[in-house]
């Protein structure tokens, strides 16, 4: 099993607490594989939602490829997730509670195929993040006092 990774949202796990993760296809136009092979691809500020009991991706930006000319596609199109109907449901439930959502964290190529990492999260408070940070800031601090400590012996 061959996992290539395209484009990943880092800036998911500072704003959300991951609850669950899903792994999800996507249906994708020529010139979209074609560009997202070349890493062209960027997940800020998109999300994904159950309409119609159907899984949308919304605002992951694929850029035009290069040699694509009339038959290219939109950059920001809105992009079919496939996954199983009974997890369709499952997720449209649980995005249904206050305060979850499905942000994707990561597109990959499985075995030829595109895949996007989905992620039900909650978000984070301004006070959890900054927990985060300072607890982020004591373990490299205590890495530092170990490594700085086991030179002088």
């Amino acid at each position: 099993m061959t996992i290539k990774t395209v484009t990943e949202n880092r800036k998911v796990r500072h704003e959300y607490h991951i609850l669950e993760t899903y792994e999800a296809g996507i249906a994708l136009t020529g010139t979209e594989v074609k560009s997202l092979r070349a890493g062209k691809a960027n997940l800020q500020d998109s999300y994904a939602r159950v309409e119609n009991a159907e899984l949308m991706l919304y605002n992951m930006h694929i850029s035009p490829y290069e040699q694509g000319n009339q038959f290219n596609h939109e950059p920001k199109r809105t992009r079919r997730l496939l996954m199983h109907k009974q997890e369709i449901m499952r997720l449209l439930g649980k995005t249904r509670e206050k305060g979850l959502a499905l942000v994707p964290l990561k597109v990959y190529f499985k075995n030829g195929l595109a895949k996007v990492e989905l992620a039900l999260a909650r978000g984070k408070k301004l006070y959890d993040r900054r927990e985060d940070i300072a607890a982020r800031d004591a373990r490299r601090e205590m890495d530092r006092a170990v490594k700085e400590r086991s030179r002088r012996y």
